[in-house]
């Protein structure tokens, strides 16, 4: 039988940072550009209507990696993996929720208890380099995340292949290990309840109030946590 599964998300389950402010803090000291200064000047004032919910926030989130992937043009593969190392040990990682990335560990080990194959996945929206960095830190199998287009050994500015978010994260859970069972999933927002219906047993991270509702609702465990 296929090895089992437990799954995070990571923005907001593992880590109170967020990937894109990393991300574009990495573009300014490597990368600069006209491009990301305005998108500096331009876009950051957004950020606080989208958090107010004038904007949807995934369609938001979707729209912020294709921008970011546009200022990310020309860098080649090598420095988009130290791109990636530089975000998760400067911004994410300091930034942990420890009791999560415990729990987790504890998911994990438990699994293995019973199943030395079963893996730990990490699903996040975050370009693919950077979940791949995190990755390592929890010592995940693998990382299920979103790609930025590669030719000739250099970013196009385009991603590879739609935002890993809501319904399309789990679709990748799914096709990532067909037929493996999902012991445990983790995340923190509405949008996770597609990967988290999955797992046979579902972890709310700090939920907001629409997600601690559901979470409720459907007796999910509950993780309060800083």
């Amino acid at each position: 039988m296929p090895a089992p599964m437990i799954v995070s998300d990571m923005d907001g389950t593992l880590t109170t940072a967020e990937t894109w402010r990393g991300v574009l803090a990495w573009i300014t000291a490597h990368h600069p550009s006209p491009a990301a200064r305005r998108f500096i000047a331009v876009r950051l004032p957004i950020v606080a209507l989208a958090k107010l919910g004038v904007y949807e926030q995934e369609a938001f989130r979707a729209r912020w990696l294709r921008d970011q992937a546009r200022l990310l043009r020309g860098v080649d593969a090598e420095q988009l993996v130290s791109m990636g190392k530089w975000v998760v040990d400067q911004h994410l990682w300091p930034a942990r929720r420890q009791v999560a990335v415990e729990a987790v560990a504890t998911a994990v080990h438990e699994a293995r208890t019973a199943d030395p194959g079963a893996e730990l996945i990490l699903a996040t929206g975050a370009f693919q380099q950077v979940g791949d960095a995190f990755a390592r830190r929890i010592d995940a199998t693998a990382t299920l995340g979103t790609p930025l287009e590669v030719r000739d050994g250099r970013a196009t500015g385009a991603l590879a292949a739609p935002t890993q978010s809501g319904a399309q994260k789990a679709a990748a859970v799914r096709a990532y290990a067909p037929g493996s069972e999902v012991l445990a999933a983790f995340g923190d927002t509405v949008a996770d309840v597609p990967l988290l219906e999955l797992a046979r047993r579902a972890v709310a991270v700090a939920p907001d109030a629409a997600f601690r509702r559901v979470a409720l609702a459907r007796g999910w465990q509950i993780l309060d946590a800083p």
